[in-house]
């Protein structure tokens, strides 16, 4: 099968294009993206380029523009440009050029093609890049899902080319006649993959020329192994809880605690050795230990393992007066003062004697230490965060608990649970303050 036919058969394999689509090439001027702008182009589809300049390479990145530019009007295809400070952008959000670079790109892409209303973007990988991926997920230990190798489909990303090899795709456009240009940082053995490509993928080719297509061909078979695994876990996750919750002592008495916590986590920024720790961590750990990834946060409590995203700090609000104040975007907290000695029995409501409070007041998080005396409490008081536990709260949501005090730094209602039994109304009151916590949803 020659290498035109190759690439119609894997397309129509894996369902990747169809003829009434609209599709966005991504094209860096380099031979694999130029192979498929132009296959792409000479087989009827409806496509339109789009190019990243980057501003990494000087006056490579400004000829690599330049090419695409001509390219695209020589074939008629409209192109569309964008233009990044990848290295602000990288120092800005701690991360590495490579990583701000993908990040930017993807982005883009994703949202050039919800404003062009494309069906799919087309992405130039192939073969060889996903043996390169499959030999840096290895070193990085991911599990076996990262030993599977570049997919067809990811989402809106397409790749037509992973079936084929990156000398396949260069003597296909040596016998066109077409050129293309070279990107001089992937020729030089700094980063992983460029260190794998340029190094070790060479000297696996010495001990066998089959080494791309075995390594392949092993991530296909893991492929359809992960599979099975996976349905195998998510029966196994759905008896011991849910997305948010698991329970320990089935976790525990599993001999592939790792595997499950893997399938659980590992879409949440846990990465691969830290899910080893917490498998290995987790049989001894106290309630309230808490393990965070850059976008969730996984807790003990009472028995079972909680995951939630990770929340932002709750501020602090001073309150020196009566009056309605906007305690978070969504969360607003009425205060006022009436004659009216009728009390509500809602929980987001709070009556206190007025006379026994002392202006401004504080609205903020509960504090290690805070200790208040509950309605009815006549002898002592209680810590804020035993009455918590008592209330079967999750870590989670007593981190999230309000308090309000007043200027003396007296306790005053615990939001949306207990007033405090020294500000309660009694005989002699004759003015209430009357607190309402108003939030959206």
């Amino acid at each position: 099968m020659n290498f035109e036919s190759t690439i119609h058969r894997f397309i129509e394999d894996h369902h990747l294009l169809f003829r009434e689509g609209r599709y966005l090439v991504a094209v860096s001027g380099g031979a694999d993206s130029v192979a498929l702008l132009l296959l792409l182009k000479q087989d009827g589809y409806n496509i339109e380029a789009a190019h990243c300049n980057f501003h990494l390479r000087g006056e490579e990145s400004r000829r690599d523009e330049e090419f695409v530019k001509a390219l695209c009007t020589k074939h008629d295809i409209r192109l569309h440009l964008a233009h990044f400070d990848t290295k602000t952008y990288a120092e800005l959000h701690k991360m590495s050029i490579e990583m701000a670079a993908r990040e930017l790109r993807y982005r883009y892409f994703e949202q050039l093609r919800t404003d062009l209303q494309a069906t799919d973007i087309c992405v130039a990988h192939h073969q060889d890049d996903s043996v390169e991926t499959i030999l840096l997920n290895l070193l990085r230990g991911t599990g076996i899902h990262g030993l599977t190798g570049i997919h067809p489909r990811q989402g809106h990303i397409v790749r037509p080319l992973l079936c084929v090899s990156r000398k396949e795709i260069e003597n296909w456009l040596e016998r066109q006649g077409q050129d293309y240009v070279t990107d001089s940082s992937n020729l030089v053995a700094d980063v992983w993959r460029n260190k794998l490509r340029l190094n070790v993928i060479p000297q696996l080719l010495d001990i066998t020329p089959q080494a791309p297509r075995n390594i392949l061909n092993t991530a296909g078979l893991l492929a359809e192994t992960a599979q099975i695994a996976d349905e195998a876990i998510s029966k196994t996750l759905a008896r011991m809880g849910n997305d948010n919750s698991l329970s320990l002592n089935k976790l525990l008495s599993s001999d592939y605690r790792r595997s499950i916590l893997f399938a659980w986590l590992g879409k949440k920024g846990f990465s691969s050795a830290m899910i080893s720790q917490i498998a290995q961590q987790i049989e001894t750990a106290k309630n309230g230990s808490t393990w965070m990834s850059e976008t969730h946060e996984l807790c003990v409590d009472r028995g079972k393992l909680l995951l939630q995203e990770r929340q932002p700090t709750r501020p602090t609000l001073h309150i020196p007066e009566t009056g309605t104040y906007v305690y978070e975007p969504e969360v607003k907290i009425r205060v006022s003062i009436s004659t009216d000695m009728r009390i509500s029995r809602d929980v987001n409501m709070a009556s206190l004697d007025a006379d026994k409070v002392r202006f401004p007041l504080t609205l903020r998080p509960v504090q290690t230490g805070d200790r208040f005396v509950p309605l009815g409490m006549t002898h002592g008081s209680k810590l804020v965060s035993d009455y918590l536990t008592d209330r079967k709260m999750s870590v989670f949501s007593k981190r999230r608990q309000l308090i309000l005090t007043d200027a003396d730094g007296k306790e005053l209602w615990l939001v949306g649970q207990r007033p405090d039994n020294r500000v309660k109304i009694d005989g002699t009151t004759t003015r209430i303050l009357l607190l309402t916590l108003e939030a959206d949803g």
